[in-house]
């Protein structure tokens, strides 16, 4: 097995790290399952057009009000394209600040997952992103914990970050496991 390092973070590596998942995947007689962390859905379509069926496709965006009051970044068209192509989307809070942020913001400090997530973005932003959009689709119920998958992350827009973890719901945050890095930017 392979890990593909990209020099810095960012959209850049979009298309090499689609390449480097796919690439993984046809290697995999167990995985069939990939979220993927796509704020506009242009990555998950990405995604897609690359693996050409080989897995389930969860695509995950934010909550609304994350850039603007009462807005999705993702337009309804694009969550009707994804879904015509089987991908489901998640819109949902982000597990690790979520209502904690609000409180942080107001009143200072910092929140216990402030520390997981600065711990994992230690490795790389990504690497937080796909533990966090993977404990979502958990707590939503669109994927199976116990059960590895690919999940995909980075930072601002497109994806630079590709892990096979076990995921967890949140009650259970420290029974997730990374196995292995698929791809991820050294800096």
């Amino acid at each position: 097995m392979k890990i593909t390092y990209f020099e810095k973070e960012g959209e850049d590596y979009t298309d090499e790290l689609v390449a480097a998942v796919k690439e993984r995947l046809d290697a995999s007689d167990d995985i069939d399952t990939i979220v993927i962390a796509s704020a506009t859905g242009k990555s998950a379509l990405k995604l897609y057009d690359a693996i050409d069926g080989d897995a389930e496709i969860i695509n995950v965006t934010h909550h609304a009000g994350f850039k603007e009051e009462n807005a999705l970044e993702i337009s309804d068209e694009m969550i009707d394209d994804l879904e015509e192509k089987g991908i489901t989307t998640l819109v949902g809070c982000h597990a690790f600040s979520g209502a904690n942020r609000g409180v942080t913001n107001k009143y200072g400090g910092f929140a216990p997952l402030d520390i997981v997530s600065d711990t994992l973005r230690m490795i790389s932003h990504g690497v937080k992103v796909a533990c966090e959009i993977s404990i979502m689709a958990a707590d939503a119920g669109l994927i199976n914990v116990g059960e590895e998958i690919i999940a995909i992350g980075g930072r601002g827009s497109g994806v630079d970050t590709a892990v096979i973890l076990t995921p967890a719901n949140a009650k259970d945050l420290f029974n997730m496991k990374i196995h292995e890095i698929i791809a991820m930017p050294r800096d």
